[in-house]
């Protein structure tokens, strides 16, 4: 549907040049959103899609094994849309007494994205509401070290800034003014709290990501921290009991198209064109997760049995399992700490599990060995190949 400009311009002069602002309209969209047969039947299914993806965390095991994972996959594609070239690996190995040979300065950026992700699970488990106080304090873990911690970490933006280009003359977005970004964003607050009405929670989450994405109320970190805004938006709301929807695999493959939608919307009106696009990256992406879980539970069965057949030290092996599936890249004395095994049980459990083609060594050491569970990390890595 094709509507006026969504919002005002307003003229700057910033970097000795003048230049056009865009100052976006409050959400929701006028007139409504035009819900056509199709549109319905998308959100439709991609409800569907949330519904079997939560369910899988009443299938896990133990989610908490698979969320240790997931939640770092998504750090390392969220960071990777931004620029990094940064691995699950790379991650895995950094966590770990940072690991000699691991790239610090994009591997610090993703690390950092754990950390925001998990600190604003934490706040929505103790019934802290998404607000504008609950993204700055994100936004701080977010670029608390590396290269965006000069960058105002937890504070809206007090000078402009300005998307593709090198300078805002040749820019190809240039957002709202730095005096109209708290206003935008307590509008925006506004809207994710129902007011002036209220709004279907998925599509609240469609809508919201790209006003805020459209106001780029940081001066970096503005693209992480708008996909987070999604999972969080969906646990807060009840849609997923476990954050495990993550959208950045589907914006990283479609980019090009993602960037389109977002400026059709600001110049066009063109809502609904980006609503069908949103709904079809939560029903691939909710499909994906699904199938992702049940590729490790038929991994964890698998190799299970496979440590039956080590008969005396099986038990002790099913312990180091256990332990590698809640951390799939650790040491032999981790391990150890972990599960309460003698280190020369413990050793001696590895060799046999690499034998197996179980765990592998990683360093190529005798001594600061690292034993990654390989397999795992591969059904993990999938979608986040370096471009």
């Amino acid at each position: 549907m094709q509507r006026q400009v969504q919002g005002h311009y307003i003229t700057i002069s910033t970097v000795g040049e003048k230049a056009q602002a865009f100052v976006p309209a409050p959400l929701p969209p006028s007139p409504p959103i035009n819900w056509s047969a199709e549109l319905r039947e998308k959100f439709d299914q991609a409800l569907l899609a949330l519904g079997r993806l939560d369910s899988v965390s009443v299938l896990l095991p133990d989610t908490s094994l698979f969320l240790y994972m997931y939640v770092r996959k998504e750090a390392v594609l969220s960071s990777m849309i931004e620029g990094t070239q940064s691995s699950l690996s790379d991650l895995l190995l950094f966590e770990f007494e940072h690991q000699p040979g691991v790239p610090m300065g994009d591997v610090q950026e993703v690390s950092n994205y754990v950390a925001a992700l998990n600190y604003g699970l934490k706040r929505l488990k103790e019934d802290f509401p998404i607000s504008l106080r609950l993204l700055k304090e994100i936004h701080s873990l977010l670029l608390s070290k590396g290269r965006g911690n000069k960058c105002d970490p937890g504070d809206f933006r007090r000078t402009q800034n300005w998307i593709g280009g090198s300078r805002p003359g040749n820019a190809a977005f240039v957002p709202a003014p730095p005096d109209q970004v708290l206003e935008c964003m307590g509008k925006l607050e506004l809207f994710l709290h129902d007011s002036p009405e209220k709004t279907p929670t998925l599509v609240k989450a469609a809508l919201a990501h790209l006003q805020f994405e459209t106001i780029h109320p940081f001066l970096d970190g503005n693209g992480r921290l708008g996909r987070l805004m999604i999972t969080l938006l969906l646990c807060s709301e009840g849609i997923l009991k476990e954050p495990l929807l993550y959208l950045s695999l589907y914006f990283k493959t479609h980019r090009q198209r993602y960037y389109e939608l977002l400026n059709e919307v600001r110049f066009t009106g063109d809502w609904e064109n980006w609503l069908n696009f949103f709904a079809d990256a939560v029903i691939v992406t909710a499909a994906q997760a699904v199938g992702t879980a049940q590729q490790l539970m038929n991994l964890s069965s698998t190799d299970g049995q496979r440590i039956n057949t080590l008969k005396r030290i099986s038990g002790s092996a099913h312990l180091i399992h256990k332990a590698l599936l809640e951390r799939p890249m650790a040491s032999p004395n981790w391990i150890h700490e972990k599960t309460q095994l003698s280190p020369a049980t413990v050793n001696a459990c590895l060799r046999e599990m690499e034998k197996l083609g179980i765990v592998k060594e990683v360093t190529g050491q005798k001594r600061n060995r690292l034993f990654s569970y390989a397999e795992y990390i591969r059904i993990m890595n999938q979608g986040t190949e370096i471009d």
